[in-house]
């Protein structure tokens, strides 16, 4: 298919879902290849997109966007990742089995299983080596390339997403949640009156049952759980505006509960909240350490929270409800295996180059730099000048930028 400034071609393809098993049970993985159409016939070395999430689908082409650089010189594989998008998908309607069942189903979603999918279709493809662009999670999922199959990569480029290579789940949210109290901080700074709005929300929650559209209660906890965007570019205004259409005389306006329920019900990504705490398991359960390690002024009506996975949601969201039993035995789980090689991260010759977010409220600037100096051949660029998005906000300048370092030319 070919749209105003790009040449689409659908890719289906069937791999194990344990490829550890490759003659057991398979699923589909979809993945769009994007070019430019004045180029798409010619023989351009291949990027594989690694999205971020965990368990969100590719971005959908409305034109060259922030691929557009990228496509001057190469094709682009657009991957919906195992459980998303087209590919064979994990919800409530295609959950069956026990708990169990669908919690060993699940332990073949994370970034090893990912990058298992990748080198399966680089081989049906023909390609004998590419190069990755990784955006937040999908620099996780790089890393782990890294660790697994460097002979299979030209170079990778990663846009907020170094992970600690040994850090634990708690490690993660110990550091997370000064960053969100910062990022509430920055909203009431910028917005003064917003505080006081938040309050007045959540304290009528408190006292009143109001249910969103889809029929689930609205609870404080939930409401509260908006703060999860204000590390991106425009994630502070996202909020301020919500809060300013709030109220339609004495009850919460429809239009303020439609956002609110799509803002936080994760009915497009379940997995994002079923694995979310599993992407840092290496060995040991993750025993939901969000909620354990919850600081005490969090309780806060006017306390936002971030991007924290939280027990209470799988009971009270309409679209994580059935996953219930078989998140609880990930949480406990104990002996998930390792995602990173630091010794063969250490020998790394294949070029990486990453762009760290000085303020990221999601991937701590601390552990991406101790990462970034325990992996050879990885050129690193620190800027405050974005948010998490940056890929997103000014991709045509992050992407030259991280091309001419992984290629040497800066």
């Amino acid at each position: 298919m070919t749209m105003p400034g790009l040449k689409t071609v659908d890719h289906e393809f069937a791999v194990p879902l344990d490829h550890a098993a490759p003659d057991g049970p398979a699923i589909t993985v979809f993945a769009r290849e994007i070019a430019d159409p004045g180029r798409a016939g010619e023989d351009l070395p291949w990027v594989v997109f690694l999205q971020g999430g965990p368990g969100g689908r590719s971005p959908r082409p409305t034109g060259p966007a922030y691929f557009r650089h990228i496509l001057k010189t190469h094709r682009v594989l657009l991957l919906d990742q195992r459980g998303t998008g087209r590919s064979t998908p994990v919800t409530a309607a295609t959950l069956a089995g026990s708990d169990a069942e669908i919690a060993r189903y699940l332990t073949h979603f994370r970034a090893d299983a990912i990058v298992g999918d990748c080198e399966h279709i680089r081989r049906e493809l023909g390609v004998e080596k590419w190069e990755t662009w990784g955006q937040s999670y999908g620099g996780f999922i790089t890393l782990t390339y890294l660790s697994l199959a460097p002979e299979s990569l030209r170079a990778c480029h990663v846009t907020g997403g170094l992970p600690g290579l040994d850090a634990s789940a708690d490690d993660v949210y110990a550091r997370t949640y000064p960053r969100v109290r910062a990022k509430v901080g920055a909203l009431y700074r910028r917005y003064p009156e917003d505080a006081a709005a938040v309050r007045r929300i959540a304290e009528h929650l408190a006292g009143e049952e109001v249910l969103l559209p889809d029929g689930d209660r609205l609870t404080v906890a939930r409401f509260k759980s908006l703060g999860h965007g204000l590390g991106m570019a425009d994630g502070l205004e996202k909020v301020h505006w919500l809060l300013e259409e709030a109220w339609t005389g004495g009850r919460l306006s429809d239009v303020f509960l439609y956002d609110v329920m799509m803002a936080t019900g994760f009915h497009g990504a379940p997995l994002y909240a079923v694995l979310h705490e599993s992407i840092y398991a290496q060995g040991t359960a993750t025993r939901w350490a969000a909620h354990r390690l919850l600081p005490g002024d969090f309780t806060a009506p006017e306390m936002l929270t971030g991007e924290m996975i939280y027990p209470w949601m799988f009971e009270d969201m309409r679209a994580l409800r059935p996953f219930r039993g078989a998140a609880e035995l990930l949480a406990a789980k104990d002996d998930w295996p390792a995602l990173y090689d630091p010794v063969r991260l250490a020998a790394n010759e294949v070029p990486v180059a990453a762009v760290v977010y000085h303020d990221d409220m999601y991937v701590d600037a601390g552990l991406s730099l101790e990462t970034a100096g325990r992996v050879g051949n990885l050129r690193v660029w620190v800027t405050s000048e974005y948010e998490h998005d940056g890929f997103r906000a000014d991709g045509e300048r992050v992407t030259a930028r991280l091309m001419d370092m992984a290629a040497g030319r800066i």
